[in-house]
């Protein structure tokens, strides 16, 4: 089976393509300022707090004997 264009996609799930329809291409959006951090950095730094917390009554797991 080849693979289908956009097009060909369209056509197949949609029938005919009418006037109304058009497919644009849209720059992607460049970032607004440099961050500091990189989002995996700021991952790592999140797991830790949660790491080095207090455990709280309310969370700390049950068994629940039935």
């Amino acid at each position: 089976m080849k693979p289908l264009n956009e097009a060909e996609a369209y056509a197949r799930c949609h029938g005919t393509r009418g006037d109304e329809v058009r497919i644009i291409k849209v720059e992607p959006r460049r970032a607004r300022y440099e961050t500091g951090v990189s989002g995996e950095r700021l991952r790592e730094a999140f797991e830790s707090r949660l790491d080095t917390r207090e455990p709280d009554e309310e969370t700390e797991p049950t068994v629940d004997e039935t």
